[in-house]
């Protein structure tokens, strides 16, 4: 039984919070249950019941149980794809989808479809962008050109990784009988950085979404911290760097409600009202965060779950101690390995320590790697800097070419803010 809804409204409402989190829980629950070497059938089952949800929700009304019809639809036409490849191959064989379903061990470790996927696809016998590429695709929902944005990669790229992945699961898991072992327990501590990777991405795109129509995606932040509770509430994940991701994972969500005033302009930390950040949150974050702080070693998500921590615990913008954050991010470079983007959070950092001369000096005195000078953030920082060290000329053009480069119109609004504010000085 469905009820009356205006037409085109649900379908725009559910396809952005609902369509994408249902599409990596039917792809997950269907792979359960058949294996990943069907995975490209799982995939295109789970997509045409979506595509018949918006063509037919609108004008029929939303079903009572959305999530049900979606995977009632996924499901039969999956089997019907089955059997009709079963009598190409076998003439008169027969598939039920009650009877022949793969056989799926792993329950007892992880018994949640998706993030058993997220171990099933990151797989270390391919190369961790596939693993990254795989997992982006199959259980969040991103598209191409969402996974090119966040890897740094072409979308055809993109395609040639998923293309890779999807052959070594059929490879793994082709087995003639259609059962499938998922990882055993000893594979999963190899498995769980690139696990770690992938929720950090997905938070990631939620909290700073390339979209140009939606600078903050919040069921992405919700379902990136809800597989990472999961994570460290099995044993194959309870550990420091799985506790330290989800503790920058509260710092950063706690401060959500103050990023975009009004009008949907991105406010940068110096202009958000702290009054609006969830001090719930910030809480959980400090008790994930004293769990990850037993640590014998500094990681990546340990160091950054700690430059949250001070900016999350400062009483004001100008209170921050800075120099501990500068320590900080040299920490991460020292331990984690170089890292551009480390170096211009660092020279930031630095600006508001001992002044913007000795950060422009930082990133003057190195030769960045040619995708970092291509990068808009590059232009972003140096323009800032050389803004504050009133060199007006120099700072609009880095400042322009940041807004050529900037992916997203709620960026781009920030750039011209500080562009205006330039013009207004120099006459």
């Amino acid at each position: 039984m469905a009820r009356v809804v205006d037409t085109g409204q649900a379908s725009a409402d559910l396809s952005e919070h609902f369509f994408r989190r249902e599409f990596g829980r039917l792809v997950a629950r269907l792979t359960a249950r058949y294996g990943p070497a069907r995975v490209e059938l799982i995939e295109d089952a789970v997509q045409s019941a979506l595509l018949a949800a918006l063509t037919g929700w609108g004008p029929k009304g939303v079903p009572d149980n959305p999530s049900a019809w979606l995977g009632r639809v996924a499901h039969n036409r999956l089997v019907d794809q089955l059997r009709r490849l079963d009598r190409e191959t076998q003439g008169d064989g027969e598939l039920s989808g009650e009877d022949s379903p793969a056989t799926t061990g792993f329950g007892r470790e992880i018994d949640d479809d998706e993030l058993r996927m997220l171990f099933v696809c990151c797989d270390p016998a391919v190369s961790e962008r596939a693993q990254l590429v795989l997992s982006l695709k199959l259980l969040c929902g991103f598209s191409t050109r969402e996974i090119a944005a966040r890897l740094f990669i072409t979308e055809e790229n993109v395609q040639k990784t998923l293309s890779r992945g999807r052959n070594r699961l059929r490879t793994v898991f082709g087995r003639p009988d259609g059962d499938w072992d998922s990882p055993p327990p000893e594979a999963l501590p190899h498995r769980l950085p690139a696990v770690r990777s992938v929720i950090y991405l997905l938070f990631n795109e939620g909290y700073s979404s390339q979209r140009d129509d939606q600078v903050i995606r919040r069921e992405l932040c919700d379902e990136a911290l809800r597989l990472g509770q999961l994570l460290v509430s099995h044993a194959c994940g309870d550990d420091d760097e799985s506790w330290a991701l989800v503790a920058l994972m509260h710092f950063h969500r706690a401060r959500l409600d103050a990023r975009l005033d009004e009008s949907g302009h991105v406010l940068l930390l110096d202009q958000q009202d702290r009054n609006l950040w969830d001090r719930s949150e910030i809480q959980r974050g400090l008790a994930a965060f004293l769990r990850a702080s037993t640590a014998q070693r500094f990681s990546r998500y340990l160091g950054e779950a700690a430059i949250l921590a001070e900016h999350c615990t400062a009483p004001t913008f100008e209170a921050t101690r800075w120099h501990e954050i500068v320590d900080l991010y040299e920490l991460l470079e020292r331990h984690c390995g170089p890292s551009p983007l480390y170096i211009l959070n660092r020279a930031v950092a630095l600006a508001q320590w001992k002044g913007p001369e000795h950060a422009l000096a930082v990133l003057e005195g190195i030769t960045p790697p040619a995708w970092l000078t291509r990068h808009y953030l590059w232009d972003a920082t140096l323009g800032e800097l050389l803004w504050r060290c009133d060199r007006h000329d120099a700072a609009r053009r880095h400042l322009e070419r940041a807004l050529q480069g900037a992916p997203t119109s709620a960026e781009r609004a920030v750039f011209e803010r500080k562009l205006a504010r330039i013009h207004h000085q120099g006459t």
